[in-house]
């Protein structure tokens, strides 16, 4: 005789205690909540997209926590940039290059490789040189930065490093040109214009894809007295 109270076998490949929606039924095992932690997740990922693809933000649809913070990008900077006190508002993302040449339109410093590895974008922070693409504007609140614009005295005349590069050819296209003038001047400062090993050595992070390195060692070699003499 069949015995009623006795648990039916289970059916092979039937997932026990599971009810029809898919959730976990009582007694489900202990990795019922591991499946619905699981289910959740896909839910918020599905929100998550929705959001992007409609430009809503996740704290409207809900998926973020109450209590977080807003956040800005926003900043205010305050700097010397040659010899004139700029207060900026600024992204607080943006490299010291693009507020140079997109909100300041000091437009000598070149933006080559962006990543810091051509020296087109060479100016000086605090009388050091630095590739502008890698620093912060952030960083430079405070400081006083020093571009090709700000090089040559006030009279009108040239810097004496420029006016090297133009006696000994020291360019050929040019787009390099300002950050070489500005990493030479920086070469001199830093007493590594002895010869002209230590000279190409001290300038090697500067490319020229024209090819003018004999030159641009010629110019720095020809304005370092001068410039070590004053």
């Amino acid at each position: 005789m069949h015995d009623k109270t006795r648990p039916s076998m289970p059916v092979p490949g039937e997932r026990p205690n599971q009810e029809a929606d898919g959730e976990p039924g009582a007694g489900a095992g202990p990795d019922a909540a591991l499946r619905l932690t699981r289910r959740r997740f896909t839910a918020g990922s599905l929100a998550a997209a929705t959001a992007a693809a409609s430009g809503l933000s996740l704290r409207e649809l809900g998926c973020s926590s109450p209590d977080a913070p807003a956040t800005s990008a926003d900043a205010t900077v305050r700097m010397t940039v040659n010899g004139a006190r700029v207060e900026l508002d600024i992204d607080q993302r943006s490299s010291l290059l693009d507020v140079l040449r997109e909100q300041l339109r000091l437009t000598g410093a070149k933006k080559g490789c962006d990543h810091g590895q051509c020296g087109a974008c060479t100016v000086h922070l605090d009388g050091r040189r630095v590739a502008s693409c890698l620093t912060l504007a952030a960083q430079a609140d405070g400081r006083e930065i020093t571009t090709i614009e700000g090089l040559s005295p006030r009279d009108g005349r040239l810097h004496v490093m420029q006016q090297a590069f133009i006696d000994r050819d020291a360019l050929q296209c040019g787009y390099c040109t300002p950050g070489q003038i500005m990493a030479a001047v920086a070469c001199v400062g830093e007493g590594n214009a002895g010869s002209a090993e230590q000279i190409r050595e001290a300038m090697s992070g500067n490319l020229c894809r024209c090819g003018a390195y004999p030159n641009i060692v010629a110019a720095i070699q020809q304005a370092a007295p001068e410039m070590e003499g004053t």
